[in-house]
């Protein structure tokens, strides 16, 4: 499982024109379901992001999480992410990437626990599968890849 995590000061999701979600200071995070990955991945993905201390205290350091802040997130599922670049040519193979039978469940167990782990009022996604317009405003910028 692998996810880009992004601090934002807003973030909004579009689908077929219209806004389906939008959060404001917070993490907007692109999830990427590999083969293989399974609800431990959900399970330690989900802590490492919720942990992640990546959010300014009272002396401009990067020391507070979400948790502290009480942000908001909006989870949006990216299969682009599993790319293997590593071949000759110029088109990325998607092989890493697990089926959509089986990748569509495991997003909506990671939105279910994370959640469950924390504000779920403060959890939106995205529609898997759908053509999504992803709209965000870095704050820093701040990026951060993480795989479990």
């Amino acid at each position: 499982m692998i996810a880009v995590v992004q601090r934002c000061i807003e973030s909004s999701v579009e689908i077929e024109g219209k806004e389906y979600n939008r959060i404001g200071k917070g993490l907007m995070v692109l999830l990427g379901i590999k083969k293989g990955d399974t609800e431990l991945n959900i399970q330690k993905l989900t802590q490492k992001i919720l942990d992640l201390r990546i959010f300014d205290d009272e002396n401009g350091v990067m020391n507070l999480s979400i948790k502290d802040t009480g942000g908001e997130l909006l989870i949006i599922s990216q299969f682009t992410l599993c790319a293997d670049n590593n071949k000759s040519g110029n088109r990325p193979s998607y092989i890493m990437a697990e089926v959509p039978e089986k990748s569509k469940p495991m997003y909506e167990k990671f939105l279910k626990y994370i959640s469950g782990q924390y504000d779920g009022e403060k959890v939106k996604g995205g529609i898997f599968g759908a053509d999504m317009k992803v709209k965000l405003t870095n704050d820093g910028p701040v990026t951060i890849i993480l795989e479990r």
